[in-house]
């Protein structure tokens, strides 16, 4: 159930949207590869938002359930090829940030 936002700084959406769509298979196989997920188990949302000129120009935020599998050195490595794939289509630097969430307070309605 991995859950990404990507928040964009609107002012790069106009220039930067074709590229960020484009990139977002890319981010789908990198999560589904270092966390063991389907592509259908991920959900990923575009989200453009008011930032302030001196924070990075992209944010990335996933959450996820825990898994043995996901370490902090491998949550490390995924941060790193989503900070490349999302910064190179943004052409902004990006910060990442992720985290799981408690599984036994975790509620998901579909």
């Amino acid at each position: 159930m991995p859950n990404l936002k990507i928040y964009v700084d609107e002012k790069l959406m106009p220039e930067r949207r074709e590229a960020i769509a484009e990139s977002l298979k890319a981010v789908r196989e990198a999560m589904c590869d270092k966390l063991e997920v389907e592509p259908s188990a991920c959900q990923i949302a575009v989200v453009p938002v008011l930032a302030l000129p001196d924070q990075p120009g992209a944010n990335v935020e996933i959450s996820m359930l825990p898994r043995p599998a996901r370490t902090p050195e491998r949550l490390s490595e995924l941060g790193e090829q989503l900070r490349d794939l999302v910064g190179g289509a943004a052409g902004v630097p990006v910060a990442v940030r992720a985290w799981t969430v408690d599984a036994e307070k975790y509620v998901s309605v579909k």
